[in-house]
């Protein structure tokens, strides 16, 4: 069931079993894992149905260098579903050189590999609603035309594909079985504000949560689990310094380091031979699921190279630049004012409009409106008005020439942060500062990366780019937005981690933390199907602990 947090004001305490903190993608998964249990759970939700503005704004922070950054209340939502409600859909599980210590790769490797989230794969893809759990082409029901007719490459292989989500709004898709099921009770507008431990500190006895009226409650539990976000789960954590000074979990200055993204960028000139046929978008499956190979490296090759983990898709060239003579993509310039921000930052350059590009801009449009006019309809129908939208643009090429899209694991560092600042929002919570950083190892990723698709691609045609440009074409766009992983990192050793592999906070015995935050590497993958992945394998840790010991 739903209650709203103001109808609480005068029933005292609450107590469950389980509470879990955050109603997003891990949050939910977690919970609807329990529907119809004997296990009583209590989901703590900031926000409501929809955005408020208020609930919102206490996502404000400071940015140590907004060029790279963007401001800490963009690309989350603060709102029953969290930032599902505006998430592209992108669907693709890790590697399993992702979940490897590599030597080259510091501070890299999970306390587990691949196969201890491989059970949970096909249940999250579920979740996700993105068709069958299978990401190689030749294992899809489907037929997958070639990328490239007759690309057989050493080092660059398209044999991985993408899946995309409606996007599925995890709120408004299992808001009516959370509501149905008798032992959940989700509390909208309820916001932990801190986390109360025993005084010896192993153990957490209850949270603290606060209305934006004023009115203050405690939540008890057997079990507690943040699943608050990226970020926000290193804020709270921070924030609760009433045992421990530098907050939970953070006895080795961990909490909040090792702050990742993605590199991501648009780059290059790919000419493919006039000869050969080009299949850069998407396949509908029989499921009605969108689908999209992509370049990648294998693992061996990463390895013989030392790079992280890195994809590229066909592209087309940029908006902002009328040389491209398209009249398509001169009509989503002149869009740019209504697309939302998560969108336009990444499709618009920072760069001030000019005069001369608007006029330019216009002649491409009325060189070709009838092409204007079908994308438009395109765009409306199967995008505006479809339950599942097509996830991106995509612009045919008579001339088969195209820019490369790529996207790139970032190395996890120390140096890179979010700490606590000294403004406080009107709950009297720090907020946060964030201090996100890129190293030379990360450069070099896209680099040699860039450097083997350029000679794997010669044998159908040419990538042409600039080698000197790589480190500005990487951070264009700063760090890829919404992609918030590793400032609570998984791992064995507690001086450099803060959560063990069953995701619970090292010396607190009752304390786990959901999310991309617990993620050691970012890998190449978009990280939501592996935030349900790894929330489904929690839950099911969750329900042996209670089992074997109800009063943990």
């Amino acid at each position: 069931m739903f209650v709203d947090v103001a109808n609480l004001a005068d029933s005292g305490d609450l107590n469950a079993d389980v509470c879990i903190v955050g109603a997003g993608a891990a949050g939910l998964a977690l919970a609807l894992e329990y529907c119809g249990s004997n296990t009583s759970v209590i989901v703590l939700e900031s926000g409501q149905f929809k955005l408020d503005k208020a609930a919102q704004s206490l996502y404000a922070g400071h940015v140590v260098d907004e060029a790279l950054h963007s401001p800490t209340d963009r690309y989350r939502q603060r709102q029953f579903g969290g930032s599902t409600s505006t998430w592209g859909g992108r669907c693709v599980p890790f590697d399993p050189i992702d979940f490897e210590a590599r030597d080259y790769i510091p501070h890299s490797g999970w306390p587990f590999g691949m196969e201890a989230l491989s059970p949970h794969y096909a249940r999250a893809n579920r979740i996700c609603e993105a068709g069958e759990y299978a990401y190689r082409a030749a294992d899809c029901r489907d037929p997958f035309p070639e990328m490239i007719a007759g690309f057989d490459a050493a080092d660059v292989i398209t044999e991985w594909v993408e899946r995309f989500s409606c996007p599925t709004d995890f709120g408004k898709r299992y808001a009516r079985r959370l509501e149905l099921a008798d032992n959940i009770t989700v509390v909208l507008g309820a916001n932990v504000t801190g986390i109360m431990l025993r005084a010896n500190g192993i153990a957490t006895d209850a949270l603290r949560v606060q209305t934006l009226e004023g009115a203050q409650f405690l939540v008890r539990a057997s079990v507690f689990v943040l699943a608050a976000g990226g970020l926000e789960n290193a804020r709270i954590m921070l924030a609760s310094n009433d045992v421990h000074e530098h907050g939970v979990g953070n006895a080795n200055d961990s909490v909040g380091r090792y702050y990742m993204c993605h590199l991501a960028g648009t780059m290059g000139e790919v000419t493919i031979d006039s000869d050969r046929h080009v299949h850069h978008g998407y396949v509908i499956t029989n499921e009605g699921i969108y689908c999209r190979r992509r370049f990648s490296l294998p693992a061996d090759v990463q390895r013989e190279h030392r790079v992280g983990n890195f994809v590229a898709r066909l592209h087309h060239p940029r908006i902002t630049d009328p040389a491209h003579r398209n009249s398509i993509l001169s009509l989503l310039y002149f869009g740019r004012w209504f697309i939302p921000y998560e969108y336009a930052r990444r499709l618009f350059d920072p760069a001030p409009l000019r005069l001369a590009d608007l006029s330019r801009h216009l002649m491409n449009v009325l060189s070709d409106p009838f092409m204007a006019v079908r994308f438009s309809w395109h765009l409306a129908r199967d995008r505006g008005l479809s339950e599942r939208k097509f996830p991106s643009v995509v612009i045919p090429s008579k001339a088969n020439r195209f820019s490369l899209d790529f996207h790139a694991e970032q190395v996890p560092n120390p140096d890179s942060r979010v700490t606590l600042s000294a403004d406080k929002d009107r709950l009297g919570m720090r907020r946060l500062s964030v201090d996100w950083r890129y190293t030379d190892e990360d450069i070099a990723t896209v680099a040699r990366s860039f450097s083997l698709l350029a000679k794997n691609l010669s044998s159908v045609g040419s990538l042409s780019y600039d080698p000197e440009a790589v480190e500005l074409e990487m951070t264009r766009y700063g760090a890829f937005g919404g992609h918030h992983i590793g400032t609570t990192r998984m791992g064995s050793d507690p001086k450099t981690s803060v959560v063990d592999s069953d995701c619970r906070v090292h010396g607190v015995q009752n304390l786990y933390v959901a999310g991309s935050s617990v993620f050691p590497t970012s890998s190449q993958a978009n990280p939501t199907l592996t935030i349900v992945a790894l929330a489904l394998r929690l839950a099911d840790h969750l329900k042996n602990r209670l089992a074997l010991d109800p009063a943990s």
